[in-house]
């Protein structure tokens, strides 16, 4: 498999999100299909990420996730963004330039299916849940530079995987729990509760 993307101009511009530590580098065009996402939480998780591995070569980056056409870095906490962001662009936007590959989709969707245990079964309950999600929910988080995957639902509790900038976001959990799982309840009686797996 080559290790090049079409070479073309490229543009980054940053956007904020309610994750203070974290920050989104949007690029002129798609990194990943649209959609997909990929959560890197340390640099051992993005052997099959070229662009995230070199990342985390900058001592401050914590996390890195791709979605759409943007990278979401989440940063130490002692470190400002006025100090790094700027360095973090250039090298995003020079790296893409160069035509570099960002990732290796097969090896990497093998690796997390292996490890997220995402449900995969259809159960009635299963679907209805991914929909309201999908249609409610995910595109608000996907506009914080963050992604929600529904994980299980067992004994009227629904676990979902946060991923991207909601993970260690100080307002992911009001948001879990004042939009998410109010929005579940309302829609679904069997929902009792929404809790967040492995954040």
């Amino acid at each position: 498999m080559e290790n090049t993307m079409e070479k073309r101009p490229v543009n980054i511009y940053l956007e904020k999100n309610p994750n203070p530590n974290s920050l989104k580098f949007c690029a002129n065009f798609m990194l990943v299909p649209e959609g997909d996402s990929f959560d890197f939480p340390d640099a051992q998780s993005a052997q099959h990420a070229p662009l995230a591995k070199e990342l985390f070569n900058f001592p401050f980056v914590e996390r890195v996730f791709y979605m759409n056409n943007f990278v979401t870095v989440t940063k130490a906490e002692g470190v400002e963004w006025e100090d790094v962001q700027i360095a973090l662009r250039d090298y995003i936007k020079e790296y893409l330039e160069e035509g570099k590959k960002v990732i290796d989709f097969k090896e990497v969707e093998k690796e997390q299916a292996q490890q997220s245990g995402v449900a995969t079964d259809g159960s009635e309950i299963d679907i209805k849940i991914k929909g309201i999600l999908d249609e409610y929910i995910k595109p608000a988080v996907e506009m914080d530079g963050g992604a929600i995957q529904y994980h299980s639902f067992n004994e009227g509790t629904v676990k979902v995987l946060l991923q991207g900038s909601c993970s260690g976001c100080p307002s992911s959990m009001i948001t879990l729990k004042q939009g998410i799982e109010n929005l579940l309840k309302s829609m679904m009686p069997e929902v009792k509760e929404v809790v967040a797996e492995g954040v």
